[in-house]
C-alpha cells in the first residue's frame, strides 16, 4: 500500500485526518511515523498571508524531506468583528509557544478577552482549511471548506481541540467541543476539504 504523508505534527489534527481519509487506498503516516524528526526551518513555513500558500509550502517541503506525496493542510478561525483575525495566525494568536493545551489556553483566553466588548449578534466567525497534495511526481492538487459559525463567552464541552469549545455552529446548534467526532466530521471545515480531494482522488 502506497504511503500519504500527512504533514501536521498536531495530535488533534492526526486524529481528525485517519478518520477523514480511511476511504482512500494509502497508508496515512505522519513525520513522526517516519523518522522525520522535527527541524529548525519548519516554524518559518507558515509565513504567507493565505491558508492556501501556507498549506502549499508545507506541502512541497515535506514533500521533498521524505519523497512521499504529501498532504498538506492550513487551517484557522475567521472572526468578522476583528477583521477576519486571527486568520492565518490562528495557531499563534496568543502568543505561547509550547504543549498544544498551553497554546490553547492562551489564544482562547486572548480571543475572549479581545471580544468581551461584542454584542453577541456581531460574533460571526466561521472555520477554513486549505489542503495542498503534492503527489510523488510532483502534481498538485489544492481544496478547502468553511463551516460557519460565532463564538460564545464561555467555553462550551471538551471535544475536539483549539477554538472548538467556543465556535457554535449553526448547522449542528452546537459547538464543536459539544459534539461528537461524527458529528464534527459531517460538516466541519476539514472534511469538506477532504471530501472535495477524495472526489478528486477516487
Amino acid at each position: 500500500m502506497t504511503q500519504l504523508l500527512v504533514a501536521t505534527r498536531s495530535l488533534g489534527k492526526q486524529a481528525e485526518f485517519r478518520s477523514l481519509l480511511a476511504q482512500l487506498s494509502f497508508e496515512i503516516a505522519f513525520p513522526d511515523d517516519i523518522g522525520l524528526t522535527e527541524a529548525a526551518d519548519e516554524a518559518g513555513l507558515e509565513a504567507f498571508d493565505t491558508f492556501e500558500a501556507n498549506a502549499r509550502a508545507k506541502a512541497r517541503w515535506f514533500s521533498a524531506r521524505s519523497g512521499l506525496g504529501t498532504l498538506a493542510d492550513d487551517s484557522g478561525l475567521e472572526v468578522d468583528a476583528l477583521g477576519g483575525a486571527p486568520g492565518v495566525l490562528s495557531k499563534r494568536f496568543g502568543g505561547v509557544d509550547g504543549l498544544d493545551d498551553e497554546v490553547t489556553e492562551a489564544n482562547n483566553a486572548k480571543l475572549l478577552a479581545i471580544l468581551s466588548g461584542t454584542p453577541d449578534d456581531q460574533r460571526s466567525a466561521r472555520y477554513r482549511c486549505a489542503l495542498v497534495l503534492v503527489r510523488a511526481d510532483g502534481t498538485e492538487i489544492a481544496t478547502s471548506g468553511v463551516t460557519e459559525g460565532r463564538i460564545l463567552r464561555a467555553a462550551r464541552g471538551t471535544n475536539g481541540f483549539g477554538y472548538d469549545p467556543l465556535f457554535f455552529s449553526d448547522e449542528l446548534g452546537r459547538t464543536f467541543g459539544e459534539a461528537n467526532a461524527a458529528e464534527k466530521h459531517a460538516i466541519s471545515h476539514r472534511a469538506r476539504a477532504v471530501s472535495v480531494l477524495v472526489s478528486a482522488l477516487l
